[in-house]
């Protein structure tokens, strides 16, 4: 499937001078809904998996489907002040500013083998905010996927010391 058919650049949102990629269509589409999640799936090439963890907030769209088809549990990455539990917390870069995420501490047990899933991988600095998030809790990382890479952004030289996959690269 051209995933890319189903992106499209919204310029200047959410500030001046960024492109952002709106995946509305991809998620409106039920036939390219269901190939993304398979094909996001088949990245795993059947590696175990215990935990998915995903970003707010376009992490929560394919994380929990992802988690659903590995027999996995799901776990919220999210702004602070948005998880009801106690949490840690790790602040990162965006392209754009400065942000900060919060996992709940029971979230992740030592041990846990996990998937990270966004939408896109950028500069790098909410994968990488969210790897650290779970290696301080004992997990694992096996792999981090990506519905979407910019790769001119260079965000997987931050978290190059995991496998690093993506459907479409920009």
């Amino acid at each position: 499937m051209d995933f890319k058919s189903f992106i499209r650049d919204v310029p200047d949102f959410p500030k001046e001078g960024v492109v952002f990629k709106d995946i509305t269509l991809l998620l409106q589409n039920p036939k390219a809904l269901n190939t993304t999640a398979n094909a996001l799936f088949d990245l795993l090439n059947g590696q175990k998996i215990d935990k998915v963890v995903g970003m707010e907030s376009r992490g929560f769209i394919f994380g929990p489907m992802l988690a659903h088809k590995l027999n996995a549990g799901f776990v919220p990455v999210r702004k602070p002040g948005k998880l009801p539990s106690s949490t840690l917390s790790e602040t990162y870069d965006l392209e754009y500013g400065t942000d900060t995420l919060e996992i709940h501490i029971d979230g992740i047990e030592k041990g846990d083998k996990v998937l990270i899933h966004d939408d896109v991988l950028a500069t790098g600095g909410t994968a990488k905010a969210t790897c650290n998030l779970i290696e301080r809790l004992g997990g694992e990382i096996v792999q981090c996927n990506f519905l979407i890479e910019l790769t001119f952004l260079k965000g997987g030289s931050r978290i190059n010391d995991y496998a690093v996959k993506s459907l479409v690269k920009y």
